[in-house]
Parts: C-alpha cells; sequence; structure tokens
C-alpha cells in the first residue's frame, strides 16, 4: 500500500494513486496527487474539481470524459466544455487525473 504524506498525516492511497478513503481528501491532499501527476493546481483546475465532486454528489460515481465534458459545459460554457480544454488541464486523462485529485474513486470504464 502506498502513503502519501500531507501535514503530518499518512494518507493511504490505492495502486493506482488514487485515496483508499474519500474522507481523506482537503485542498492540501488535491494539491500533493496533483504535484505527483505534474500539475500545479491555478483557478481554472479548481473549477473543474469542485464540478467533478458536485457531480460525483449527485450522482454517486465518477464521470467518464464525455459525461464529464456535458457537465463542464453546462456549467462553465462552451469554451470549457471541450475535451482539449480538459486535457490542457489534466493530461493525459483529464476524467482519471481529474478525478484522483478530487479525491473520487477511478472512473469505472477509464482504462
Amino acid at each position: 500500500m502506498r502513503n502519501l504524506q500531507v501535514e503530518g498525516r499518512q494518507i493511504p492511497l490505492d495502486k493506482e494513486g488514487y485515496l483508499r478513503e474519500m474522507s481523506d481528501w482537503n485542498p492540501s491532499v488535491a494539491v500533493q496527487l496533483a504535484q505527483a501527476e505534474g500539475i500545479v493546481l491555478t483557478e481554472a483546475h479548481w473549477e473543474v474539481i469542485t464540478l467533478l465532486q458536485d457531480f460525483y454528489h449527485r450522482f454517486e460515481l465518477s464521470p467518464a470524459m464525455r459525461p464529464l465534458v456535458q457537465y463542464i459545459r453546462q456549467h462553465l460554457g462552451t469554451d470549457k466544455g471541450r475535451s482539449i480544454y480538459l486535457m490542457q488541464l489534466f493530461p493525459p486523462s483529464p476524467a482519471k487525473i481529474a478525478s484522483k485529485i478530487a479525491g473520487l474513486p477511478k472512473p469505472t470504464n477509464c482504462l
């Protein structure tokens, strides 16, 4: 089992780097998870993370790419609700990487 060291706490991760317990998530954990992916979180990242968490709480699942794009488009408009925009923020797989940073489970249909 892998662990993430955040603010003196050991946060358990699964073999792919996702949180074992969603309750361990907080913004500091998100920053550390993002750094492990080579991502520095900006306001644009946080917009997507917040919407992704909202999606999860509403539908009880982490969205695959197509539903994620549609949800972002509904809430942030067509400029941000595009695959290419999300790829720039969360390469190489926005649904997987954004879910991981948001403290959510891996989307079920992502390899």
